[in-house]
């Protein structure tokens, strides 16, 4: 199977700095590392990301991937992450199809960081079909959200990111922390190319809100569920009602709101409720 070649330009994701707290107190405390990277295809110039720098080369894969800016991980020969020059070069074996007409069309979104989509933001939505033979039960719901809640990651240590997580049950396959939700999205869509992971048994879960974006990616990677422990707004819920997503919003410990996809989603029948 066609791997490109990647660097692996990880950066260190805090650093230290001197605050003082309220008690006149100088207490050295980790914050989150933010950087700039130029994404390059081909030598043209794409966009800046702002990024955390946790996985630049998946990073930028899954936004190609989730931009429809390529088809296919097959149609990408290499990422080359410079962070001298804050800078990433892919190389497709073969160019991208119609490229100019893609990024005439910009639609800036509610995307932290950099919020933009190329192209029609919902070209796609119509053909995407989802899978109805897949549920996700209650007692899995809750035990996912335990498992998150005890997960280690940046935001526990330093704040100022999001996380999102792809899951199989309450199993965490991938969690990515980012300055920006869009990105760590993304971040995993370009992992689970990487790996050729199928997305269409998997959750998604984001620890920002469920924004018209965040719905049309995880969409994209054809996941059927996506939970979030924020809340929504009125064109992800659209999108979200018209692709037939299963998404539920506040999640937290044993709380959550079920929006649309009823039908994927099980509730624990008590033995109080059967009486």
């Amino acid at each position: 199977m066609h791997r490109p070649q990647l660097t692996r330009a990880s950066r260190p994701l805090t650093f230290e700095v001197e605050a003082i707290n309220e008690r006149g107190e100088a207490v050295p405390t980790p914050i989150a590392g933010e950087h700039p990277v130029t994404l390059y295809i081909d030598k043209r110039e794409i966009v800046t990301l702002m990024t955390l720098g946790q996985a630049p080369e998946a990073l930028t894969i899954g936004y190609l991937r989730n931009q429809r800016l390529v088809g296919s991980i097959e149609e990408i020969a290499a990422v080359q992450v410079d962070w001298e020059t804050n800078s990433v070069a892919v190389t497709t074996r073969k160019g991208v199809k119609g490229l100019e007409d893609k990024l005439k069309k910009r639609t800036v979104t509610t995307g932290c960081g950099q919020g933009t989509v190329f192209g029609d933001l919902m070209e796609e939505i119509d053909s995407i079909k989802l899978r109805d033979d897949v549920r996700l039960r209650e007692e899995t719901l809750y035990a996912l959200l335990d498992t998150v809640r005890r997960h280690e990651t940046i935001y526990k240590s330093a704040g100022a990111v999001h996380g999102c997580a792809l899951a199989a049950g309450a199993e965490i396959l991938y969690f990515i922390d980012d300055v920006g939700r869009h990105n760590a999205v993304d971040a995993i869509a370009g992992q689970m190319w990487l790996d050729r992971v199928d997305g269409s048994d998997k959750i998604f879960y984001t620890t920002g809100r469920l924004t018209s974006e965040m719905v049309i990616k995880a969409a994209q990677m054809r996941v059927p569920f996506l939970v979030s422990r924020s809340g929504l707004t009125e064109m992800g819920h659209q999108i979200a009602s018209r692709v037939g997503i299963t998404m539920l919003g506040r999640a937290v410990n044993k709380h959550y709101l079920l929006f649309t996809g009823k039908h994927r989603f099980v509730k624990t029948v008590m033995p109080t409720m059967l009486a």
